[in-house]
């Protein structure tokens, strides 16, 4: 099963890329988590510096950007 991780305090933002990855998710007929990581301390951890940003099984994928969920189907093949 694949993790995907949504990195961001929730702005507004964030909440769409949740929302846009859930919908990749279900695209891609996967199966997969989605779960968010809120704290600090935790997204620069994963060497995060700017949100909200994407991480694929523990792999940053993306940051500083709200990716469509056709852009985060792609990571998802």
């Amino acid at each position: 099963m694949r993790k995907i991780q949504i990195l961001g305090t929730g702005c507004p933002k964030c909440s769409t890329l949740m929302a846009n990855a859930e919908a990749a998710v279900k695209a891609a007929g996967i199966e997969a988590t989605v779960e968010k990581v809120d704290q600090i301390a935790d997204i620069m951890r994963m060497g995060v510096m700017s949100t909200p940003a994407l991480a694929v099984d523990g792999v940053v994928k993306s940051a500083g950007k709200v990716l469509s969920a056709a852009d985060i189907k792609k990571f998802l093949a």
